[in-house]
Parts: C-alpha cells; structure tokens; sequence
C-alpha cells in the first residue's frame, strides 16, 4: 500500500524539556525514538518483569529525562523470543548525545518454576532503574529504533535460601530507521512547498520566513524532490531527480535559487 507522509513546518510538534541543558540536547528540534524490548530465551517457564519506565540520559551534564508515553505492563520475556518483540515507546524527544538509557522496573517481578511462582529480587543498587549504554548522537528529523535484548539466562541468580535475584543483562543496539532532507530557497518571502517522492513515499514541507525547509522521517532510498513556490510569485516549479537519502542521515541540498 502507497504510503503518504505529508509533515508541515507548521504543524510540527517539537517536545520540551527543561531538564536537558543547551550544550547537550538541542530543545528547539527532534528526533523520534522507538524502543523495543526482546529476549534470548532462558531455561524457565514464564519469567515476568514490570516494566514503568524508559528514560534517557544526555551525555555532559548527566541529565535525564522520561521518554514519553511508556507501555508500562508486566510482561513475560519468555514469550519475547524468536523474533518477537514489546513496544515500549514511540516517541519524539530533543535532539541530542544520550550516553544512556535508564530501564525502570517495577516490583512485580517474578519467576515460575515447575508450576510454582518465586518473586524476584531486585538488588538495591539497581531499584532506581538500570542504566543501558547506548552513545548515541540523536540528529533531528531521524527515526532511530532501539533494540533492549534481555539476557535472561544470565539475568537470573538462585540464592543460597531458595529465593531468586533479579541482575538484569540487557544488550541495548540502535539502528537509524530513516533520514531527511534539508536546503535554503531564495529569494526570500516566497511561500515554498518543498516535496520528495518515491514509488512509495510523498513527504512534504513548506519554507519557513528564513527559507529553510526540512523533510523530516525520510525513508532511505531514491527520491525526485519539488520546489513549488506560490501560484502568484510568479516564479517556476523546480525539479530536481535521484536525490538520495541515506538513514541516519542529513541529505543537505544548499542553495536553491528560484527562477
């Protein structure tokens, strides 16, 4: 199925927060962020964690801030193997360095063994959440999904008096998922409708009073993009074929001088 995107410079979202510091986050654009948690199985029935949070951490100042709307639920990792994986958030936070992710957990963790259920314990020092590396520079307008595999064979510790601790090792991978586009249209005060399209994709933006204009949330690939200025200014469409867009990346397109 054709699939159309159509994002407007004026109806763009960009989410605050004050918690992040200038020189780590930028608070005026955006990167959206998708965050997935899998498993590798482990030898037991059904092993259960609460998952309340997912926060990241800004490189610098060691800032943090929510994600945003979490899935918060208990979840069996059991039934997260496979391929099969919970979505936990998707969301849009500043752009930035994130050194970390912080996986907040919940107290109702368990495990079940022949039929019987044992609450997990979790270490003190990890009751405030459990900290993920991830180094990550977020570049505005790119979608990046992480990947959290919970290791639970290593992740589960039998005590000396038959209780069971909680030690998560958790894998945490990105991958950027797509890129945008980017330019300046002169001369300026001439409302500008900048389009990139594909077989399969139409993402759209207007120039803002600056001319700039980006596309944000391009999926990589091939796309022939269009400068259409306003009826009434009197100047011509531009076209311009085989723009690539590469994920994770910005696709700068400079100057375009209308004419």
């Amino acid at each position: 199925m054709k699939s159309i995107l159509k994002i407007s410079f004026l109806s763009i979202l960009v989410f605050a927060f004050t918690s992040c510091s200038d020189d780590d986050s930028n608070s005026d654009q955006a990167s959206r962020v998708m965050v997935n948690l899998t498993d590798a199985p482990g030898d037991y029935e059904h092993v259960y964690i609460d998952v309340q949070d997912v926060r990241v951490i800004y490189g610098g100042n060691g800032e943090e801030v929510t994600i945003g709307n979490i899935n918060a639920g208990v979840y069996d990792l059991l039934e997260l193997t496979g391929g099969v994986s919970v979505l936990l958030a998707d969301e849009e936070i500043p752009s930035g360095i994130i050194s970390q992710m912080r996986l907040v957990l919940g107290e109702e963790n368990s495990i079940v063994i022949d039929g019987e259920a044992f609450p997990l314990q979790t270490p003190s020092a990890q009751q405030s959440g459990l900290k993920l590396q991830v180094n990550q520079t977020l570049e505005a307008g790119i979608l990046y999904e992480f990947t959290l595999d919970f290791d639970v064979e290593e992740s589960i510790v039998e005590q000396g008096n038959g209780g069971y601790l909680l030690k998560p090792v958790i894998r945490a991978s990105t991958a950027a998922e797509s890129g945008s586009i980017s330019g300046l249209v002169l001369p300026l005060g001439v409302q500008t409708l900048v389009s990139a399209s594909n077989s399969e994709n139409t993402i759209s933006a207007y120039t803002n009073a600056q001319g700039d204009f980006v596309l944000h949330g391009v999926p990589e690939g091939t796309y022939t993009v269009t400068i259409e200025p306003e009826v009434t200014s009197g100047f011509q469409i531009i076209v311009i074929e085989d723009v690539e867009v590469v994920n994770g990346n910005v696709t700068t397109m400079g100057t375009i001088e209308l004419l």
